[in-house]
């Protein structure tokens, strides 16, 4: 699903933020990249969602090699994509359903079809009940889980995460993470850059990690779906979401 092939990343400034970098995230997969601040976990993330392109080497996706790829073509790419960051990036000034509608929007999707999925969505991750609040009235696990719901409502084949669970209470973080597991469990392949090693040890899935820019260890890979979803979280919401 993603490739790396010795890729590398130099800024103008000369500084080189990732070097030399080969790792193979595979359809279906679900996996960490660590590495302390600095490392490059988010320029490696960038060059996945074309936000950079790579000095050297090639990335691949899906088969396809993006480094070249045309810019009338990125927004195709990305839209094979879901993105979730540390602060959910909501628009503060419309609702948590205006901003899960937002990708459906800027895709054409029509309105009925647009309420459908984003309701799906909202409920899947536990806020139906507060479509019509905005971003201010919401916690901070809330607010993560809209930011959620709008990477997911498109159904997506890749999620990437950027450090997703950084500003939330280590209860909280667990409850992101299991719900990332669920998606995976019904084929969504998830590349997740976290710091937080305490967590993230605890769950069966290979870390990735970065030092200086270079992948010191790629981990080792583990089976497909083998991870058991909680017992008490059902999984039924990701299956439906991502039923075509």
């Amino acid at each position: 699903m993603i490739h790396f092939d010795n890729v590398s990343k130099r800024y103008a400034n000369g500084f080189d933020a990732l070097k030399h970098v080969s790792f193979s995230l595979m359809k279906g997969e679900m996996a960490f990249l660590t590495g302390h601040s600095g490392a490059g976990k988010s320029s490696l993330l960038k060059l996945i969602m074309l936000m950079e392109r790579p000095s050297h080497g090639k990335v691949v996706i899906a088969n396809q090699d993006i480094s070249r790829l045309s810019r009338r073509k990125v927004p195709f790419l990305r839209r094979t994509m879901g993105v979730i960051f540390q602060n959910p990036r909501l628009l503060e000034d419309v609702n948590v359903f205006d901003n899960v509608a937002l990708p459906l929007v800027i895709a054409g999707f029509r309105h009925q079809e647009i309420a459908k999925r984003v309701r799906a969505a909202l409920d899947k991750v536990g806020l139906l009940s507060k479509e019509r609040y905005f971003p201010a009235a919401l916690s901070g696990g809330e607010q993560q889980r809209v930011g959620i719901a709008r990477a997911v409502v498109h159904k997506p084949a890749i999620l990437l995460a950027d450090e997703p669970t950084g500003n939330l209470d280590p209860e909280l973080s667990a409850e992101i993470m299991h719900l990332f597991e669920q998606f995976n469990q019904v084929g969504v392949s998830l590349l997740i850059a976290s710091h937080d090693l305490a967590l993230i040890s605890r769950m069966n899935h290979r870390i990735l990690t970065l030092h200086q820019g270079s992948m010191v260890s790629t981990g080792v890979r583990v089976p497909l779906y083998g991870v058991k979803a909680p017992s008490a979280v059902s999984t039924d919401f990701a299956e439906e979401m991502f039923d075509e």
